[in-house]
């Protein structure tokens, strides 16, 4: 049974989309079967694997809404052992359209749970949001990956996160845990960065992952040509970081890598 982890936060440009790509890219590379699933509207994971967006007939829209079958859009990627259940505009409406649905929560949840047996860990890259579809993968999670920035306000907001959390835990999912909080662009040189760390830990004790993931230049180009940074440079410091952040997380997950 495959283990499911949201990554969220409310907050945009945390490194939320590129940590999504990157570790299920990462996961790939290392011997377990990994699905990405793209409920941004923006379908910034989707086009980060090569995907065009705009040519997708059949996206996570359909699957949420329309109740079509998540095999029925499932896309394989060329990336070792990683495979794309992708997003387009149309997911847009999809909370106005959720509103008024019969078990409107859990939609997400009973789409995924035929390939739970397929995949050894499902990453989904939320919206920017805590709407209706935030909440419903929240109700399918296993956990929760937060990706926080080195940056002045970084924990703004991460309160009514995690309140949410625990409302989706109370009412939904009694199971749901937190996985871990993510240091992303980081700055070693930046007296800001270690106060932003010294925080973070503070505020999320014996959560946060040693590694941290540093401000790149590679990292922020991958996406344009369509490829993980671990394909498009691997002996980038980027690649090497969410590398071994992958590392890191598999072995809290009890996973040894495969090759």
């Amino acid at each position: 049974m495959g283990k499911t982890i949201a990554i969220v936060n409310q907050k945009g440009g945390v490194g939320k989309t590129t940590t999504s790509v990157n570790l299920a890219a990462s996961i790939g590379s290392l011997g377990y079967k990994t699905l990405l699933v793209d409920v941004d509207p923006q379908g910034n994971a989707t086009s980060g694997l090569g995907v065009n967006k705009k040519e997708v007939e059949k996206s996570t829209y359909d699957m949420i809404v329309a109740g079509v079958k998540a095999e029925d859009i499932l896309i394989e990627t060329p990336f070792k052992k990683l495979d794309l259940l992708p997003s387009n505009i149309n997911l847009a409406g999809a909370e106005l359209e959720l509103v008024d649905m019969q078990g409107r929560d859990s939609r997400i949840k009973n789409a995924l749970a035929p390939l739970k047996e397929k995949y050894d860990f499902i990453i989904i890259d939320c919206p920017p949001s805590l709407g209706l579809i935030t909440v419903n993968v929240l109700a399918c999670a296993d956990s929760v990956l937060v990706p926080i920035q080195c940056e002045y306000y970084a924990l703004e907001g991460l309160s009514q996160l995690m309140n949410t959390i625990r409302q989706v835990k109370r009412l939904y999912n009694p199971l749901i845990e937190l996985e871990g909080v993510l240091l992303t662009m980081y700055d070693g040189r930046l007296n800001l960065t270690q106060q932003v760390v010294n925080e973070v830990k503070r505020f999320f004790p014996q959560k946060v992952y040693s590694t941290v993931i540093p401000r790149n230049v590679r990292l922020s180009e991958a996406p344009s040509f369509g490829q993980p940074v671990l394909y498009y440079d691997k002996s980038s410091k980027g690649s090497v970081a969410y590398v071994d952040f992958t590392k890191e997380f598999l072995n809290k997950n009890n996973k040894r890598p495969r090759g």
